[in-house]
């Protein structure tokens, strides 16, 4: 039996086009055509949108020689192809892979949990000592707990159901729970980074949960970092240094508070011993009493963004989450970095933190891309994401925003506001360029990876005529346009309309369906840890 070799996807592909000014307006690419997919790398390898009709289609085989798996035609020297649709009757279409930029692995069993505190509270009431339970036990120092097994398979499989391809995860200061987390990761097959939580000041870490030293900090990063390294590759390409490595650390200084002078520092000389330096993530100037207590701890420094830039850590590799309460000079020191800011906008709404001024941070040349911050965000998904950054942006017209006027900016209420387009191209596109990925995920172009979804939005369902649960929660009536269907999905979709998920080529979450070819994938936590469901 010859293996199949690409996977030739047929139906409507919605993509965000690539932008250069971030007051160019987002206009969804829809095209409609097949597009070939090598199965050997899960790398894009040519498109032909001529293809309208089954007609067509046929003609394409036979142009390249090839034959449709489990298809009794063709001859031996056929080269096999695997056949996916997105049927056009059941509104179905190909969009590229969500990209979270910011999220706590271990925060996830919290979700939905945040009552009324603000984030300092919330830290100390829910996620400490939430964090706490990823310890592993005394008499095993070197195996995770039970808790970490079920959270870190948990949230994996919850954000592939949600489309996300790429994550850009928050652990513990835990060395086994987080090596284990980069091995579900890499198991499941989801992009993401890794990252070990760093916190070493006695004076804002609590003592159940802080690093020995700030020494003992980069040595338990370091141990990580080794362990990512050392999971074996995918595909040929699939290197420690490379774009296409699954799975890559990063180093994961909390915020600037929980840490030591030494361990910033040292962090940032940790990053520069590779080549390319290593990605950093943390946060800044999520909350107005944090960045008080900044103030406090760091009182030569100018500004929150001054905190890291004089330790070495505002690089062109560096992801900053939230970013609500920026100056102007802080915006200019960010974009004079190359840093990027992970934009949160369901967290900064439950915890009460402000609304962050996304097109202002973009107009100052930040890149900026989405972040569901689980658990302060009460969602892991993305479209929830892209939702709720639409709504905020609404309301920051009206909201006093001091010293972020622009000489020659539109005064324009809805100058500020955030299109779908635009939030779908946060979630893509722009998360993209935040994990410094841009060329290889977020659209379809020859030679990206494969990282995608496919989106069911489905036949209209009477509703009165229920006997089950209703398939979608997006009723499409028939005359909407693709733009019209987008919109509907956007503000009414969830997890039931991902149909499919692929990440570089390789079906992660969800149904292939074509003729004998048919087969389903899940993933489920066992107390051994991980395994794959049987179709």
């Amino acid at each position: 039996m010859v293996s199949p070799m690409y996977t030739l996807y047929v139906g409507t592909f919605i993509q965000l086009p690539r932008t250069i000014s971030p007051d160019e307006k987002h206009e969804l690419a829809i095209t409609r055509g097949a597009l070939w997919v090598s199965v050997a790398d899960g790398k894009i390898k040519g498109f032909d949108w001529s293809v309208a009709t089954e007609s067509d289609l046929q003609t394409l085989l036979q142009r390249h020689g090839w034959v449709v798996d489990g298809s009794s035609r063709g001859r031996r020297s056929s080269v096999v192809v695997k056949l996916v649709r997105a049927r056009e009757e059941e509104h179905e279409f190909f969009f590229p892979g969500f990209i979270d930029t910011h999220i706590h692995a271990p925060q996830y069993p919290n979700t939905g949990l945040f009552g009324s505190s603000t984030l300092l509270d919330w830290l100390q009431t829910y996620t400490f000592p939430m964090e706490a339970s990823f310890a592993s036990p005394a008499a095993l120092p070197h195996l995770p707990p039970p808790q970490a097994y079920r959270a870190y398979s948990q949230v994996i499989a919850r954000t592939l159901r949600h489309g996300t391809t790429t994550a850009a995860y928050y652990a513990t200061i835990h060395v086994p729970a987080t090596n284990l987390l980069a091995s579900l990761a890499h198991k499941k097959g989801q992009r993401a980074l890794i990252g070990r939580v760093c916190m070493d000041n006695p004076a804002t870490c609590p003592s159940f949960l802080i690093d020995e030293s700030a020494e003992a900090s980069i040595a338990h990063t370091q141990a990580v970092i080794d362990h990512i390294h050392a999971l074996p590759p995918l595909s040929p390409d699939d290197h420690p240094d490379g774009k296409t490595r699954l799975v890559q650390p990063i180093l994961t200084p909390r915020f600037a508070p929980s840490c030591t002078p030494p361990a910033l520092a040292g962090l940032a000389h940790l990053a520069k011993q590779y080549t390319p330096p290593l990605h950093i993530q943390t946060h800044i100037s999520e909350n107005l009493h944090e960045c008080a207590l900044v103030r406090e701890q760091f009182p030569d420094c100018e500004g929150y963004a001054d905190v890291y830039d004089r330790f070495g850590l505002l690089t062109p590799r560096t992801i900053l989450a939230h970013a609500v309460h920026f100056s102007p000079r802080e915006r200019g020191l960010v974009a004079a970095r190359g840093a990027k800011v992970s934009h949160c906008p369901a967290s900064n709404s439950a915890l009460g933190s402000g609304i962050c001024p996304v097109r202002w941070l973009r107009r100052g040349g930040v890149v900026v891309g989405l972040g569901s911050d689980v658990s302060g965000g009460y969602s892991v998904s993305l479209l929830e994401g892209a939702r709720q950054a639409c709504l905020v942006s609404r309301l920051l017209p009206f909201v006093q925003q001091p010293g972020r006027e622009e000489d020659g900016a539109s005064k324009d209420a809805g100058d500020a506001v955030i299109s779908v387009e635009e939030a779908l191209y946060l979630a893509t596109r722009g998360g993209a360029e935040v994990v410094d990925l841009a060329e290889v995920v977020g659209g379809f172009e020859l030679g990206m990876a494969w990282d995608a979804q496919l989106i069911r939005l489905g036949g209209f369902e009477p509703a009165g005529l229920w006997t089950d649960a209703p398939k979608s929660n997006v009723d499409v009536w028939g005359k909407e346009s693709w733009t019209e269907r987008v919109h509907k999905w956007v503000w009414n979709g969830d997890d039931r309309n991902v149909k499919a998920v692929w990440v570089q080529g390789r079906l992660v979450h969800g149904f292939e369906t074509e003729g004998a070819g048919a087969r389903w994938t899940g993933w489920n936590w066992t107390p051994g840890g991980y395994g794959a469901l049987p179709g």
